[in-house]
């Protein structure tokens, strides 16, 4: 039994990406190298930083840059850096399962150990993000990995919007949650509005009401793909327990936010608080729902 972590250093990287997956898996590796050295044990990289985020636009041949879990180009790699730097690595990347596909992460012992494979629960649909065109809504319900250095609950970019993610991770006994993300500009005529600061409440709120640390990890710089041209945001953070924002990047900066979680100070405020003492799961029947009356099969 892994006994719970009273401290943790925690990092999560922002990075930009290009075309070149050689070039990506390269920065990302030097820029978990430096996180390690500035004393990080669990280091969160962004989602899908293996290419551009190709999901701006729909095109057939963007399903190439799909790979399977066995035998993967880059996983193996990170697999032999989290044994040699002695880190634990959650890693995205774009899962080809048979003839289905998804957005995945596994997470990576800080012995090179793969622990399990998450597959993005919620997939977004909209201008600049046509996300269901790529990937199968995710099969393996929310995951919570034992790491060498507690135990980790991730969501992946659209799910860091759904208060049922981040309580579904705490309930499973997850100590902090960790979101990598692909988020920035929206193409003209969008009406609804996005913005970094918007981005980070919701995520801020999860903090607050599951008295945990939360992090999220955004890439920056401008890719054009197809027709279409985003900017992304940055502000890659990490809040508090309290929901206060402790770490923040800006939206140009690259490299590894650190910062140390005091988990054993946590734990004690999330008991002091009652969020999960005082919840009445079984009122809870219209969260099963989509209209708020018929239950899904």
């Amino acid at each position: 039994m892994i006994r719970p972590a009273d401290t943790l250093n925690l990092s999560v990287i922002q990075m930009h990406v290009t075309d070149q997956l050689e070039d990506n898996v390269a920065r990302a590796e030097a820029h978990v190298r430096d996180a390690a050295k500035a004393g990080a044990r669990v280091i969160l990289l962004p989602e899908l930083f293996e290419n551009l985020y190709f999901c701006q636009v729909e095109r057939e041949e963007y399903f190439e840059l799909a790979h399977p879990l066995e035998g993967h180009p880059f996983i193996g790699r990170f697999q032999n850096l989290a044994r040699e730097l002695g880190v634990v690595l959650p890693l995205s990347y774009f899962e080809r399962a048979g003839q289905a596909h998804y957005n995945s992460l596994v997470c990576i012992d800080a012995d090179g150990t793969l622990l399990g494979n998450y597959r993005k629960t919620h997939i977004p649909d909209g201008p600049g993000y046509e996300e269901k065109y790529y990937f199968n809504p995710g099969d393996t319900g929310f995951k919570v990995w034992g790491t060498q250095f507690g135990r980790i609950g991730v969501g992946i970019c659209w799910d860091q919007w759904y208060p049922e993610t981040a309580r579904a991770l705490m309930l499973a006994g997850a100590d902090f949650l960790l979101y990598p993300t692909a988020i920035g500009s929206e193409p003209e005529g969008v009406e609804s509005p996005n913005n970094h600061s918007m981005w980070q409440r919701a995520m801020q709120g999860h903090a607050v009401s599951n008295s945990a640390y939360v992090g999220a990890a955004n890439r920056i710089g401008t890719e054009v793909v197809g027709d279409l041209t985003q900017t992304y945001y940055g502000h890659s953070f990490l809040a508090d327990y309290t929901g206060e924002i402790v770490a923040e990047l800006g939206d140009t900066e690259e490299g590894p936010l650190t910062h140390t979680l005091n988990l054993k100070e946590a734990r004690r405020f999330r008991a002091g608080m009652g969020f999960f003492r005082d919840r009445r799961p079984e009122l809870y029947g219209s969260l099963m729902t989509l209209d708020g009356v018929t239950k899904r099969g």
